[in-house]
């Protein structure tokens, strides 16, 4: 029963962060990057340069599979070593669609 509910709940959050991401708002998601991730991560073309362990996000949009809806999730659940930025869905959709945008 536990594992049921748990699929419902993950399938219900991810549905949630796919329709946030539909209204996402690319310029806002780049004052997020500049706030908060251009010191580990180069998150724009006129950026010199990050942490050399936190992959550039021209790099991390190029990444197979990955798009606006699995970053979305992935920003919302803290995790070592990134910080905790109590993100909201929709600054979390923003972000991630700035960062989908960086492969293109």
């Amino acid at each position: 029963m536990n594992r049921i509910a748990t699929t419902l709940l993950s399938s219900l959050v991810a549905i949630t962060v796919a329709n946030t991401a539909a209204l996402a708002d690319a310029a806002n998601g780049e004052k997020l990057a500049r706030r908060w991730c251009a010191s580990c991560h180069v998150v724009a073309a006129d950026q010199r340069q990050g942490n050399t362990q936190a992959s550039p996000f021209s790099e991390m949009a190029k990444i197979p599979g990955l798009n606006a809806e699995k970053i979305a999730l992935f920003l919302l659940v803290p995790h070592p070593p990134m910080p905790d930025m109590s993100l909201s869905r929709s600054e979390a959709a923003d972000l991630a669609v700035f960062i989908e945008k960086q492969g293109k």
